[in-house]
């Protein structure tokens, strides 16, 4: 286990930012954070990075236990927040050497490393630039270039893609993709759920300084589904097609929008076959049928109810 939390609380005054969280993630994961503003992610990622204490309750990271080992967690992880900071008066070159500098790497060894980083994160023709002259995503690319010097274990990125352009965040998702099958453990916090949903292998939901749900994907959107829905459209009267499926015992509900159909069954109802049967049996013809897929962002907004503290 590279992360456990045991009933994980940080306080500020009568504010309580963490409350008992308890939080598993294994080596190797890709963990994605979500959860509305206020709700703890940047909390929860800066006692993991060792910058915060927690008010009571334990962190572990990496077998170590922050507060009490922090000296020995910290060349172990690398921590990006979702701002840039100062050194802007170096060029890309020279702020990733002084950083390893700082790491205890020197000589030719630091010559090669700076250059690899360069290279994995695409910042070779910008080791000349200054770092002031640096869009935001070049920023951010830089800033995972610096905690990449020391080869850490654990990736902690606090917000990585806020701000960018499409474009931008394609590039860094791309890359962390990377560090993943390099075999880096990495905790990305984000409000751009699909791109969690493409590049993390597990999903926690926080809300209200408690963790929600936590596992796969696939398992998150399972929970959140609400029965099943579909998009129906037919060859001949939407509105004569929608009171005959009103008027199926396993329909709950269906909606008519420019010629198109939402059926939504009864909760228990997961085979749909009986609806073109009966579209068919009445001479409908079928131009479509599929089931609404419910996304990250769908079960994100069914499991919380956008509370923070």
């Amino acid at each position: 286990m590279i992360i456990e939390t045991i009933n994980l609380t940080k306080k500020y005054g009568d504010l309580v930012a963490l409350n008992n969280l308890h939080l598993n993630i294994e080596e190797g994961e890709c963990f994605g954070y979500i959860g509305p503003n206020g709700a703890g992610k940047t909390t929860t990622i800066k006692i993991l990075a060792t910058l915060l204490q927690p008010t009571w309750g334990e962190a572990r990271v990496c077998g170590y236990t922050v507060g009490y080992q922090s000296r020995l967690i910290r060349p172990l992880i690398g921590y990006v927040p979702d701002f840039f900071g100062a050194y802007n008066d170096m060029v890309v070159q020279e702020y990733l050497e002084f950083f390893a500098s700082a790491y205890g790497i020197t000589g030719r060894q630091r010559t090669r490393v700076v250059g690899d980083i360069l290279d994995l994160t695409d910042l070779t023709y910008k080791r000349e630039a200054m770092v002031d002259s640096l869009s935001r995503g070049m920023k951010q690319r830089l800033s995972i270039a610096r905690v990449l010097l020391h080869d850490p274990r654990l990736l902690l990125l606090d917000e990585p893609a806020s701000g960018l352009d499409p474009r931008a965040r394609i590039e860094i998702r791309e890359l962390l993709k990377e560090l993943h099958r390099m075999g880096k453990t990495i905790v990305i916090s984000s409000h751009i759920l699909p791109e969690l949903a493409d590049l993390c292998s597990t999903i926690g939901i926080i809300e209200r300084g408690g963790l929600l749900f936590h596992g796969p994907v696939r398992e998150i959107t399972r929970r959140a589904r609400m029965g099943t829905r579909l998009h129906v459209a037919v060859v001949g009267p939407a509105d004569r097609a929608a009171r005959l499926l009103e008027g199926l015992e396993p329909v709950r509900a269906v909606q008519v929008s420019d010629g198109h159909l939402t059926v939504e069954l009864k909760e228990e109802v997961r085979e749909y076959s009986f609806i073109a049967r009966a579209l068919i049996e009445q001479r409908f013809g079928i131009r479509e049928l599929r089931e609404e897929e419910i996304n990250l962002e769908t079960a994100f907004l069914r499991l919380t109810r956008g509370i923070v503290q």
